[in-house]
């Protein structure tokens, strides 16, 4: 069969590579180690190995949770520019997207996985074994959402691929539906997202209107800011050609995005420290501590500034289009709001309690081993999936005419 011909040629050339390429697999395998072992210890320990408590019970796998949505939302930065403006310099990268969105979305279930401590239990919100209890439950919403999003990317990345790869003509209607689909989707895994989040009034840093479209325009500043990262390998170690023209629309996207955050961040702080109720709690315990704890202040200003940094390179034309400055600007932002959404935000909004403690959490080395081996499984994921990609774009995967 062709599909499994398919397969099977694309797995051969994602698979070949040269020294560098199998040292960055090496290296990536190293953290997979770690998240196997971290995994399995607590598994068979418990979530006692992790310092996750009564008072905090959100860490560092929902802080990479929710940061991953929005770097697999992001996907459609590329997207709707290459089809609803027909794009074309996107056009012949938007693949690229498709396979981080991918990616990101099989990060984000390591991550909820990890994060469940009994992952056996899974099938109790299977619908027809388990209790869904949708709609009532928001958590059944975004397995949902994240589920049906990464089936999306899966059918367009794929049969676009598999199109390319035999030279038949695709089914532009077919197509063309699922991605007009994915660039609603996209939006929608962020949202639900947020409102994962900003339904709880118990937790006033989070009960706020203006969290889904803060956590909306933050994804398509960090998401962005990774696929540029990703160009720039790509134009260095490959034949794909990534135009400039490509590169600067995503970054003025970010730029846009970026600033918009950094201003819904502004009016965030006066809100809430102007009238200084104890609603404003979680706050200043976050930028200036309280009682003694101050476990996160130095996140959240290295966070700010990184961005303010960022964004002052990004705003500036000559700077933004200057290819040497620009990926430094990417890594700090994309640094940045990895902190913000995290250390900054799913962090202090547990702090204080619903009925006022305040207990600091900081991530066992449980945690981080299973955080860092979870990117390393995503990013592994990523790397195959789209040199695989690449050899379909360039022509070097297809297949053979004589059969």
């Amino acid at each position: 069969m062709k599909q499994i011909r398919f397969g099977i040629d694309f797995l051969t050339y994602a698979l070949k590579g040269g020294g560098k390429f199998y040292v960055w697999l090496l290296f990536l395998s190293f953290f997979i180690m770690l998240w196997v072992i971290g995994n399995i210890t607590q598994i068979t320990q418990g979530m006692i190995v992790t310092n996750l408590n009564d008072q905090v019970s959100w860490g560092l796998y929902m802080s990479n949770f929710v940061f991953l949505v929005g770097v697999a939302a992001a996907a459609v930065t590329i997207v709707f520019p290459a089809y609803v403006y027909n794009y074309k310099p996107l056009k012949d990268v938007v693949i690229i997207g498709e396979m981080l969105a991918i990616s990101a979305v099989v990060m984000c279930i390591l991550f909820v996985l990890s994060h469940m401590g009994r992952p056996d239990r899974l099938w109790h919100i299977v619908p027809g074994l388990g209790i869904m209890n949708w709609p009532n439950s928001m958590l059944t919403w975004d397995v949902a959402v994240l589920n049906g999003y990464l089936a999306l990317n899966v059918i367009c990345g794929f049969y676009y691929m598999y199109k390319k790869y035999t030279g038949e003509p695709m089914n532009k209607t077919f197509y063309m539906t699922f991605v007009y689909i994915s660039i609603v989707w996209a939006f929608s895994i962020h949202t639900v997202t947020a409102f994962l989040l900003n339904t709880m009034p118990t937790r006033p840093m989070w009960f706020h209107s203006i969290v889904p479209i803060k956590f909306i325009v933050t994804a398509f500043s960090a998401g962005p800011a990774f696929i540029i990262l990703s160009f720039f390998v790509i134009r260095k170690h490959t034949k794909l050609e990534i135009k400039d023209e490509a590169i600067n629309m995503i970054s003025t996207i970010i730029t846009f995005c970026l600033g918009i955050s950094l201003f819904l961040t502004l009016s965030e702080v006066v809100t809430e420290l102007y009238p200084s109720t104890e609603h404003s709690f979680s706050l200043k315990y976050l930028m200036f501590g309280k009682h003694g704890l101050h476990g996160l202040v130095g996140w959240f200003w290295v966070s700010l500034v990184m961005n303010i940094m960022a964004f002052i390179l990004l705003i500036n034309p000559t700077t933004r289009k200057n290819y040497n400055i620009l990926p430094f600007a990417c890594v700090l932002l994309f640094a940045g709001i990895w902190i913000e959404k995290g250390m900054a935000f799913v962090l202090p909004g547990m702090i204080p309690s619903p009925i006022g403690e305040f207990v600091e959490y900081s991530p066992s080395w449980i945690e981080i081993g299973n955080s860092l081996g979870a990117w390393g499984v995503g990013l592994t994921v990523f790397t195959i999936l789209a040199r695989g990609a690449i050899g379909v774009q360039l022509g070097e995967v297809k297949y053979p005419s004589g059969n």
